[in-house]
């Protein structure tokens, strides 16, 4: 055999390289900058430098091709004759990758007959590559894609504001002073409807929220206040800047906003600011606490998101749907857990979000006037913290898609009002602070919301099905100022847009605001219009009717389905022996987490609060579920349609006296 002489050869390698670059740009570089780029509050939510987001484009369009052109060389110079079945195979395998992409896009099946028609594509494709020369010299000529991708995500894409960014975002110099300046606490809560508070009297359940009622109490209720927008990059800027959002996939970063709450203040207050997805603070003003991981988890959830592109099913997710609030054992904090069962709300550095923990220790008096800002992803899901601040463990259920049943939809609803509960304790917690350093009485105090979410069945999430059938769910929030020294409090039902915030605390600061604003302040104006503005798509407003959600509003928990009340709410606390042993048997049920029942460790503040499992297809869907834990009745539930696991039943324990440390007994008893 002859053997190649070098410059043909290299020649060979480098069509070769060209050929598996440009398939690499289209199957892995394209859709993951795609994604990404579209979603710079993933980078900011990540804390990720510009460094890090360079890195990270480097490595989704080099490596990738780098890696496979390697592989199919060096097999080349162990044994020659392998060199074209490898690049062959290579080929083959990137062109079924983007062939499954393809297909999701253009064909209605998913799964296994996706899956073959991919292959079966790639098959073909790979024949015709193999037997002409045009579809190899096509490849070579997209060989400039993955550059052309990098080029257009850091200078075009919304993304691009967190690597072009300059400090100096401000358009002019802060606001004038008008009086002596405030202290400012601002707490912005996440994904929190103001139905959520309310019994069934339309006032605030003060029995389940008590420190809600108490705020309520001292502050102006502003019960008619909506968000103008169920996506937080849009909800919170619109909030900060007074402006309807205006431009879409803008990023919420000082670039993209520089007329904002933070560079108002900037001249007058010190700033103490913690946000969570958004930038809007200069980072030479407000330091960024942020989740830790830089670059390995920049990695991790694009190799996470590549998966899902390149999976025949549909489980693509986007970035900014893997934001988690961490608490401090996860972000990095090495202090021993609780030694004693009883710790549950007062160990701050174990059990609550971490950011919140240093937010607290924050509120103290100082000589300059402070703005303390926190913007607190809680309640916002995942749903992991029972009311008392203990946490439990969960698969990933049915939550918020439509057609996931009324046995889902309820367990949704319940998880989501266990952590308003919790929330409820964690603005105790703030008072508290508040009160210890005097600020409770001197400060200007807010607390309030982005935007809210449906749990209507049929009708759940925060899209525009939502907002159409539940509008009173997702644009109402609560929202209360407790103006420095206010006496008592009052409600007021003028018709409130979150665009009125900076207007309304720029007035109570005594603070002048330079730019113009979509909002009005509430302490000088009264907006006519009685319908509200609400923007699923920036600069393209949809009417939502006012009066009609408000009434809805106001009805409170009266006002929620039927399909949502706790069904044999009179069983829960009794023995599972008192049961008629003619009115029911136990059900042929599998507890698919049954394992997290045998060594159960109270002082760890974990316990296994949410049980789920599945019965056999002869239940049908609506049956009742009794759970029992070491004998008494702790949740009775529904049998729901499968989920994708195939669980048909789910229940969350809300009463942690049931449990004890060590080995505990689980039931599942039906209910005729």
């Amino acid at each position: 055999m002859v053997e190649e002489e070098p410059p043909r050869r290299a020649k060979r390698e480098l069509f070769a390289f060209l050929e598996v670059a440009a398939l690499c740009g289209l199957a892995v570089a394209q859709p993951l900058l795609d994604i990404t780029g579209k979603s710079p509050d993933f980078f900011l939510f990540y804390g990720a430098s510009r460094r890090e987001v360079l890195l990270l484009v480097l490595a989704v369009t080099v490596v990738p091709p780098v890696v496979l052109w390697a592989v199919g060389a060096l097999c080349g110079l162990a044994w020659a004759p392998s060199r074209l079945a490898v690049h062959a195979a290579t080929v083959g395998g990137l062109l079924a990758v983007l062939a499954v992409q393809v297909g999701k896009n253009l064909l209605p099946v998913r799964g296994v007959p996706l899956a073959l028609l991919a292959i079966l594509a790639a098959a073909g494709l790979t024949a015709a590559y193999l037997r002409w020369r045009a579809p190899a010299q096509v490849l070579r000529l997209a060989a400039v894609g993955p550059v052309a991708f990098a080029l257009l995500f850091v200078f075009a894409s919304p993304s691009s504001a967190v690597l072009l960014a300059r400090e100096g975002g401000g358009s002019g110099p802060g606001g004038k002073a008008k009086q002596e300046h405030p202290p400012i606490v601002v707490l912005l809560l996440d994904e929190f409807p103001l139905v959520s508070l309310l019994g069934p009297d339309g006032r605030i359940d003060a029995a389940t929220y008590p420190n809600f009622a108490r705020l309520a109490g001292d502050a102006t209720w502003y019960r008619n206040a909506t968000g103008v927008s169920g996506w937080t990059p849009y909800a919170v800027p619109a909030m900060l800047t007074g402006k309807y959002p205006a431009k879409d996939n803008a990023a919420p970063h000082f670039t993209e906003h520089p007329d904002n709450l933070f560079t108002l203040l900037d001249d007058s207050y010190e700033e103490k600011v913690r946000e969570s997805i958004t930038q809007l603070c200069l980072p030479s003003v407000c330091e960024r606490e942020t989740p830790k991981g830089g670059l390995p988890v920049l990695l991790g959830e694009s190799a996470k998101l590549l998966r899902q592109l390149a999976s025949p099913s549909d489980s693509t997710q986007k970035p900014e749907e893997s934001y988690q609030e961490t608490t401090e054992k996860e972000s990095g904090d090495d202090a021993p857990p609780p030694a004693s069962p009883d710790f549950r709300f007062d160990r701050l550095g174990d059990n609550q979000p971490a950011r919140f923990t240093d937010f607290l220790a924050g509120l103290q008096p100082a000589a300059k006037p402070t703005l303390h800002f926190l913007h607190l992803l809680m309640p916002h899901g995942p749903w992991s913290y029972l009311p008392s601040g203990v946490r439990y463990s969960s698969p990933d259920l049915p939550n918020d898609d439509n057609g996931a049943g009324e046995g889902w939809v309820r367990l949704a609803q319940q998880r989501h009002l266990a952590q308003v509960a919790y929330t409820d304790r964690l603005l105790g917690e703030t008072i508290a602070a508040m009160e210890a350093s005097k600020l409770y009485e001197d400060a200007l105090f807010v607390v309030t919301a982005d935007h809210g979410v449906s749990f209507t069945p049929d009708a759940q999430g925060r899209g525009m099905g939502a907002v159409q059938k539940a509008g009173d769910e997702v644009l109402w929030v609560p929202l209360f100022i407790k103006e420095p020294r206010q006496a008592a409090g009052r409600v007021d039902d003028r018709n409130w847009e979150h665009v009125d915030l900076l207007p309304t605390v720029a007035d109570l600061a005594g603070v002048t605001v330079p730019w113009k604003t979509d909002g009005i302040s509430a302490v000088r104006e009264t907006r006519e219009r009685v319908d509200k503005r609400y923007h699923d798509v920036p600069s393209k407003p949809v009417t939502v009717p006012g009066p009609a959600n408000f009434a809805e509003v106001l009805r409170g928990s009266a006002g929620r389905p039927a399909a949502l009340a706790q069904p044999r709410a009179d069983l829960i606390g009794t023995p599972a022996a008192a049961l008629p042993a003619a009115g029911s048997r136990t059900a042929s049920a599998t507890v698919s987490n049954a394992d997290d029942f045998r060594a159960v460790d109270l002082a760890s503040g974990t316990i296994p609060a949410l049980v789920y499992g599945t019965v056999p297809s002869s239940v049908p869907a609506g049956t009742l579920l009794a759970v029992a834990v070491n004998g008494r009745i702790a949740a009775v539930t529904q049998v729901a349609k499968p989920d994708k696991e195939g669980h048909r039943f789910g229940a969350l324990i809300t009463d942690e006296s049931v449990f004890r440390t060590g080995e505990n007994q689980v039931d599942v008893i039906r209910l005729e």
